[in-house]
């Protein structure tokens, strides 16, 4: 039985989050928080809201996750300017010196995760992958520049 690129593409998502969970239980940060930092290392400055639909998960589920990050000063909500009601988030100094010290970790991992592949190969499916991501997202990547 051959497994459907669906089923693939899912499947090794699921194990490079476990192996980067893995590598980083030390530090408190998950893959999702990571996921969610790199997002707003891009829009600095989104609310929540946005950034809820960017990294797809309800809102209270980031509000929870933000939390989490605020009180370990790796994220810090102000008051939007425009809005008294919303809130803009931004990463704290700390937030940039981890990214840093994690680079190294997600960087091993992808070079892992790609092992035996040629560069052509590499640059082959990084274009193939982010085809399918577009044809799915439908949004072209169009729409994170629109969100900010």
């Amino acid at each position: 039985m051959s497994e459907t690129i669906g089923f693939l593409l899912n499947d090794s998502a699921r194990l490079f989050r476990r192996s980067f969970n893995a590598r980083t239980k030390d530090s408190g940060i998950t893959a999702l928080q990571w996921r969610l930092i790199t997002y707003l290392k891009r829009h600095e400055g989104i609310r929540q809201g946005p950034l809820a639909e960017l990294i797809e998960v309800e809102p209270i589920t980031l509000s929870r996750m933000v939390d989490r990050l605020v009180e370990a000063e790796l994220v810090e909500r102000r008051a939007d300017p425009a809005d008294r009601r919303a809130w803009q988030l931004y990463l704290t100094p700390r937030a940039g010196e981890m990214l840093n010290g994690m680079r190294p970790i997600a960087d091993a991992l992808t070079a892992e995760a790609i092992e035996g592949l040629s560069a052509a190969e590499v640059e082959q499916l990084t274009d193939l992958v982010e085809r399918v991501r577009a044809n799915l997202s439908r949004r072209i990547c169009q729409k994170e520049k629109e969100i900010v």
